[in-house]
């Protein structure tokens, strides 16, 4: 009998080391909003062509077809995937973080801080926008961002990062007075990431108080990268009981919406950039930590060919900035008298996009023909050459567009690290939030 017992204590100290092992110590996952296949594979074909080499993101072990339909519609939003993604259940448009009869849900995030995890947010966008409001918000709607800024302030979170806080209520408490109520320190630019200490509750932003990041095609000055922020997160957030981190590329969804597909590949190139600092972590702690990137929708309908053109990527490298920059610099212009007529508008025509009005080289496929300088000079006195001209890049990549709005595509998931292998074949976008709540 006592060598029964022993044998017994011996399998059941198995099974407890099993259950250790099994489950990950830290959890990062990566959200492209507006992501789907069309846009990580329009980032990977240029980024092969460029840096000879795949989208990070894309060569993760394991894959899953993701089902992005919500409760009452087969074409999600924002605020209804990152529910499903956050709190594993299927909810209606426009909800954030309760299902459609308006009962609360606990979303992975929380259930890892109640855990004992360190929890962190961050994405290009504000930070009570729909996605990331997702993981601590609990509201009827998505556009009650005041009230979502109370429930950030409040969720005891470790970090946010990003953008600002969408809209104040004039005749109540500004939120960032309630932060610092609350023992958040709030910092400001790239030169404050080093400043920011461990022990503190930090919201860190990239941007002005109320605004998105800039797109990564028109970074500058003294606004860090995704990148940087998501390397200092996991710095801040390191510690012997693990951590959750949602990181999300919020403006590939803008881009998508304008169908500026230079502006979309370059922040998609921007949150692979994230998923590298995240992976530089896993590769010193590769049996402790799941890395996921996924989509919570696709935007704009995304074609890679359309009839008559070839698809090429590389037309995109030409583009310089996003077509609102183009379009501020473009108009500031025309006010200082610089640019009185279409023969004025060539240079800057140029300068941001790469195109060229003669060359040597009859085949440069940067070269605009006398049909297109013809409808960029009509619009051009239409008032219209901005969104003619990324129009125009589209057509010479051999990209198409079926529209501004989300589509019913299905995301792609992929996953390395501790857990990854539950994230294959053909999966519900809440079967992430599922999943990972057993494994915390």
């Amino acid at each position: 009998m006592k060598k029964f017992i022993l044998v017994f204590l011996f399998v059941l100290s198995l099974f407890s080391l099993s259950g250790k092992t099994s489950s990950p110590r830290y959890i990062i996952l990566f959200i492209g909003d507006g992501m789907a296949l069309p846009q990580r594979l329009l980032a990977e074909e240029f980024s092969r062509k460029t840096e000879k080499k795949p989208l990070l993101m894309n060569s993760f072990p394991y894959h899953a077809t993701t089902h992005t339909v919500s409760a009452n519609s087969l074409t999600t939003d924002s605020a209804a995937s990152a529910t499903a993604i956050a709190c594993g259940v299927k909810t209606n448009n426009g909800r954030i973080g309760t299902d459609p009869k308006n009962n609360k849900l606990v979303s992975a995030a929380e259930m890892a801080r109640d855990k004992g995890k360190k929890v962190g947010i961050i994405t290009t966008v504000t930070l009570n926008h729909a996605t990331p409001s997702g993981f601590y918000g609990h509201r009827k709607s998505r556009t009650e961002y005041y009230e979502l800024g109370l429930d950030l302030v409040s969720s005891r979170f470790d970090f946010f990062g990003g953008g600002g806080l969408h809209s104040f209520n004039k005749l109540s408490p500004d939120l960032f007075t309630l932060a610092k109520q609350n023992n958040y320190v709030i910092s400001r630019g790239r030169d404050a990431l080093d400043s920011m200490k461990k022990e503190n509750k930090n919201i860190f932003l990239a941007s002005s108080e109320k605004s998105n990041m800039p797109y990564a095609i028109d970074l500058s000055g003294n606004i860090p990268t995704l990148a940087e922020i998501t390397e200092k997160a996991i710095q801040l957030l390191d510690n012997p009981k693990g951590f959750f981190l949602m990181v999300e590329g919020g403006l590939i969804d803008y881009a998508g919406h304008s169908n500026e597909a230079a502006t979309n590949m370059r922040e998609v190139l921007a949150l692979d950039a994230a998923v590298k600092k995240a992976y530089e972590f896993y590769q010193k702690h590769p049996e402790e930590t799941l890395i996921l990137v996924t989509g919570d929708h696709e935007t704009g309908g995304l074609t890679l060919g359309v009839k008559g053109k070839k698809f090429d990527p590389l037309v995109l490298a030409q583009q310089k900035s996003s077509s609102g920059v183009f379009k501020s610099r473009f108009t500031a212009l025309k006010k200082e008298g610089k640019i009185k007529s279409f023969e004025d508008a060539k240079a800057i025509v140029t300068e941001y996009f790469g195109l060229l009005f003669q060359s040597k080289n009859p085949k440069e496929i940067l070269l605009i023909t006398p049909a297109e300088q013809k409808a960029m000079e009509q619009a051009f006195h239409q008032g219209k050459l901005p969104s003619f001209l990324h129009n125009l890049m589209n057509q010479k990549a051999g990209l198409g567009w079926s529209t501004t709005s989300h589509t019913a595509i299905p995301v792609l998931t992929t996953a390395t690290g501790k857990g990854a292998e539950n994230f294959t074949g053909f999966i519900e976008n809440t079967f992430i939030a599922e999943k990972i709540k057993e494994l915390l």
